[in-house]
């Protein structure tokens, strides 16, 4: 049982580090000269996917979070 869900923790884990580095940074188009040259079309598009990997970031990490409450039941 404690092999499983450390396994799961460590899958979990090595999905949040892919989500968190496939997101866009938060400060990227605020640039002068970058920031101009967006079209309204290339913000809602990375808008929207950039909106969908938060919320699935946000879910796996409270898998994450309760994977290690219960690891830290279990030990």
């Amino acid at each position: 049982m404690v092999t499983f869900v450390t396994v799961l923790q460590l899958i979990v884990g090595l999905i949040i580090i892919l989500m968190v580095l496939f997101q866009s940074g938060k400060s990227q188009g605020l640039g002068v000269i970058g920031g101009a040259a967006d079209t309204f079309l290339a913000k809602s598009k990375a808008k929207s996917l950039d909106a969908k990997l938060a919320r699935a970031t946000k879910w796996v990490g409270a898998v994450f979070i309760i994977l290690t409450l219960i690891l830290n039941i279990i030990h």
